[in-house]
């Protein structure tokens, strides 16, 4: 039985897997698991994690950034594989591209089970040159993967599809049983990060068409500035349109469960994402949707055309525009696909998740254990 867990990531400045890693390993701890996150480096703004998980530094050492990038690679690995024979976690779980390749290296001497996370789009981002090279190598030895999505575990070979399976993010509680509001507001709304990828650009010029036919209606798009300068394109856009009276770039927000919730509708624009937060997010508050149906899936994962929300094809404009104004035309479709995507909660609220990453974690612990005949760690064959 899984007594200690080791996470392993770069670090845990806010982002999708980061997210997932500190509430599941707050869970965890919360459930009496002995729990560690080793990280690589500290972030400027990151996600604060329960007193009982214990923090521990992996990454490079005072003097070894001025070394060469293939010793830092090679040391990197070496400070992982300590951390391991020192703590002897029951199990590793690496979350993100290069976490998956640092835990798989280091734990090859190691007799421990090691459980990969796919948190994003396979296409773009695990098919380099030097991802061909690793992939083939490093993934066989992987005892178990937790994707976020179909497509993403479609993209990989059928030895770590089958070793496999699909875990939902887990929804923030507070999004979670938020009343219906009486009266929506004439606001549409967005909410993600200011990069590119979300293609907010093409929703301002969908919402530019929208508002020539409902001109009472306003959008907002609430999200921190990525720094890519896709704030600065958003904001030529609205101006080349004239659009400033009725398009609004928020900003961050904290309190999103409290500024969506009366919206007309959620309207998603994403090129590719893993599995959106937002999105869950906006379901969750029953809010009626229009999302793209990108790349890996993760829209189709959560979401069904026509019974809890509008999806449409990527970089369509026309597409976009045309869901949009369909929901704010017919109210009751609207109030009929807000209230069926509150279900959301029901597959991915906290219990749910992490319900399923401990029976998958113990699944394959135990598979791991049948398979090498007894715990290794607790007979002392691996030595500190």
């Amino acid at each position: 039985m899984v007594h200690k867990i080791a996470f392993h990531l770069n670090c845990l400045e806010q982002g999708g897997a980061e997210r997932v890693v500190s509430n599941l390993a707050n869970r965890f701890a919360a459930e009496g698991y002995e729990v560690l996150i080793a990280t690589e480096w500290q972030g400027k703004d990151e996600f604060q994690v329960d007193d009982r998980v214990r923090r521990v530094h992996v990454g490079l050492r005072d003097g070894d950034e001025k070394k060469k990038r293939l010793t830092k690679f090679f040391l990197r690995i070496r400070y992982l594989k300590q951390f391991l024979k020192e703590e002897k976690p029951d199990v590793l779980i690496p979350f993100a591209r290069m976490a998956l390749y640092r835990g798989l290296t280091a734990a090859f001497f190691i007799k421990i089970p090691v459980i990969i996370s796919i948190r994003t789009d396979p296409t773009g981002h695990y098919d380099r040159p030097i991802d061909k090279v690793q992939i083939p190598i490093l993934f066989p030895r992987a005892d178990g993967c937790v994707f976020q999505t179909e497509g993403a575990r479609e993209f990989f070979a059928p030895r770590l599809q089958k070793n496999s399976c699909i875990i939902l993010n887990p929804l923030n509680p507070k999004y979670i049983g938020v009343p219906e509001p009486e009266k929506r507001t004439k606001t549409v709304v967005q909410s993600g990060r200011l990069v590119d990828f979300k293609n907010q650009e093409m929703l301002i010029r969908a919402f530019y068409m929208v508002h020539k036919k409902h001109p009472d209606y306003d959008l907002k798009i609430y999200g921190g500035d990525s720094k890519d300068g896709t704030k600065e394109l958003l904001e030529r856009t609205i101006e080349e349109l004239q659009a400033q009276d009725y398009v609004h770039l928020m900003g961050a927000s904290d309190s999103l469960e409290k500024e969506l919730a009366d919206a007309a509708l959620f309207a998603f624009s994403s090129d590719w994402e893993g599995l959106p937060n937002a999105l869950m997010e906006a379901m969750a508050l029953g809010l009626p949707i229009v999302s793209t149906d990108c790349p890996c899936g993760g829209p189709r994962t959560i979401m069904t055309h026509e019974v809890d929300g509008l999806l449409v094809p990527i970089k369509d404009r026309k597409a976009m525009e045309e869901g949009i104004n369909r929901l704010i035309e017919d109210p009751v479709l609207a109030e009929r696909l807000g209230r069926a995507a509150r279900g959301i909660a029901e597959k991915a609220n906290d219990e749910a998740v992490y319900g399923q990453w401990r029976d998958y974690i113990d699944e394959v612990y135990e598979t791991y254990h049948r398979k090498h005949g007894r715990n290794l760690w607790k007979h002392g064959e691996i030595k500190g």
